[in-house]
């Protein structure tokens, strides 16, 4: 369930696990005349920001999305640049470890490059033992790519068709162990879920803005926050 945390002189209620759908850089570049580089630099600073203002806040799971198994179709400068903002991020990670996050990757990482791959099992085993937020970041990441690997993994593990359940496949998915996402953030003034944690999805509460993501920040994760909890969550009851 949400947990209740207090908000001035009265409590709300805050989602268990937050996800992310990071959009909006590149026209976020535009819009200023700058290189899509710029764009990527500048969500990177946001993504930071709200990772640090969720912990803060109590947040226990926060999940963004920052490289999807389709974004290989992106041009070949684009993709280095992605992939050397995590390869610093990555580096950089030495310098949050007494911020008490705990960080995962969830995807294939097969096509990664392997000192992407050692940085991202470092990183995993440098705040294994954190107890605040749990940070996935979600990088060659697809929804669809994530229910064949479940699937794949389920036939190869000789299980009968008979004892497969909604919990088994939940249980081979990257998300294994965490709860469901409550609350779907995404800005930009797209509309759509974009092959993002599609099974994990099926009761969250979303949120769409307007806002590009390099603009937004932490008042405008409190106006979603703020949305959340007007809303009535019924799980197909009354």
């Amino acid at each position: 369930m949400p947990s209740l945390k207090k908000n001035g002189n009265s409590e709300r209620v805050l989602p268990k696990h937050i996800a992310i759908i990071m959009d909006g850089n590149g026209r976020w570049a535009k819009k200023r005349h700058l290189p899509r580089t710029a764009g990527h630099a500048a969500g990177s600073k946001t993504f930071k920001d709200i990772a640090r203002y969720c912990n803060k806040i109590g947040i226990e799971y926060l999940t963004v999305y920052a490289f999807s198994t389709e974004n290989w179709k992106r041009p070949q400068q684009e993709i280095n640049n992605i992939m050397n903002i995590l390869r610093d991020y990555l580096k950089d990670t030495e310098n949050f470890k007494g911020e008490n996050i705990k960080l995962e990757f969830i995807g294939d990482r097969t096509p990664l490059d392997d000192d992407i791959k050692v940085l991202m099992q470092k990183a995993e085993k440098d705040s294994e033992n954190a107890t605040g937020l749990h940070l996935n970041i979600a990088l060659n990441y697809g929804g669809r790519d994530e229910i064949v690997h479940a699937v794949k993994d389920i036939i190869n593990e000789g299980i009968k068709p008979e004892e497969i359940t909604e919990q088994l496949i939940s249980d081979h998915l990257y998300t294994s162990g965490q709860p469901d996402p409550d609350f779907i953030i995404r800005p930009s003034g797209e509309y759509r879920l974009s092959n993002y944690l599609i099974w994990q999805s099926a009761y969250a509460e979303y949120w769409f803005s307007d806002i590009l993501w390099p603009d937004f920040n932490y008042k405008h994760l409190e106006k979603a926050l703020d949305d959340f909890n007007k809303r009535n969550r019924r799980y197909g009851g009354i």
